[in-house]
C-alpha cells in the first residue's frame, strides 16, 4: 500500500494514487493494471441499497462515454464478492441493466482506508460516495465526495474528465460552468513580458490576468 496519504487520512491531489492489489467481481485486479488510461475509482455504500442501485444504472450508461475518452470505471464497497454478483445479477434481472465494469470486495477496507473512503460522521460501517479520478500515469487529480442521501451527477462526471483532459491537451485552465465548445482560459501572466505576449496574441482579454480563447 502506498504511503501518499495526507495526515487525515486522505490521498493529496496530483500525488500518486495509493496503490492497491483487490478481489473484485472480474477477480484480482491491481492499480497498476490500469496505467496508461484513465481510471474512475468510486465506492458506494452498501449492495441491494436504492440509491446505490440508481447510480450504478447511470454508471452503466455512461460508461461507453467514458469508454470514448480512454476511462475505466471501478467500483468498491465494503460488502462481499458474493454480494456484488448477485447484486448486479439482479439489477440485470429487474432493470435490464448489464454492469459492465468490476466492483471491488473490500471486506477488509484496505483500499477504503487508503483513500479515505470511510468517514465515521456519516457511517463507521459503510463507505460514502467517492469518485476518485486517476489519470494514465497513476496520478490522483480529482476527488468528489458526497453524502450518502445524495446521488452523483454522471454529467458532471463526464465533465470533470473533458475538463482535465483538455487542460492536459491544451495547457490551460477551464472556467466556471465550462463544457466542451466553450471558451478556456489562458494561464495567468508571470511577468510584464508574458502580459505583453497575452495582449499581441489575439485572445479575448477581460483584464490582463483574465484571458479567454477556443481550442
Amino acid at each position: 500500500m502506498s504511503d501518499t496519504t495526507s495526515v487525515n487520512g486522505l490521498p493529496r491531489l496530483n500525488e500518486p494514487a495509493p496503490a492497491f492489489e483487490a478481489v473484485t467481481t472480474h477477480g484480482t485486479i491491481r492499480l497498476s493494471d490500469y496505467k496508461g488510461s484513465w481510471l474512475i475509482l468510486f465506492s458506494h455504500p452498501a449492495d441491494f441499497t436504492p440509491v446505490c442501485t440508481t447510480e450504478f444504472i447511470a454508471f452503466a450508461e455512461i460508461y461507453p462515454e467514458l469508454q470514448k475518452r480512454g476511462v475505466e470505471l471501478l467500483g468498491l464497497s465494503i460488502d462481499s464478492v458474493y454480494s456484488h454478483i448477485a447484486w448486479v445479477r439482479n439489477v440485470e434481472e429487474k432493470t435490464g441493466v448489464h454492469i459492465p465494469f468490476p466492483i471491488i470486495a473490500d471486506l477488509d477496507r484496505k483500499v477504503a482506508t487508503a483513500y479515505g473512503m470511510v468517514m465515521p460522521g456519516a457511517s463507521s460501517t459503510e463507505t460514502v460516495r467517492c469518485v476518485f479520478i486517476i489519470d494514465p500515469d497513476g496520478i490522483l487529480r480529482a476527488m468528489l465526495y458526497y453524502p450518502l442521501t445524495t446521488g452523483r451527477n454522471m454529467q458532471e462526471i463526464l465533465r470533470l474528465i473533458d475538463a482535465l483532459q483538455t487542460s492536459d491537451k491544451h495547457h490551460v485552465a477551464t472556467p466556471a460552468n465550462w463544457k466542451p465548445g466553450d471558451q478556456v482560459i489562458v494561464p495567468a501572466p508571470k511577468t510584464m513580458e508574458m502580459v505583453e505576449e497575452n495582449l499581441k496574441a489575439g485572445y479575448e482579454m477581460v483584464d490582463w490576468y483574465l484571458a479567454k480563447k477556443s481550442v
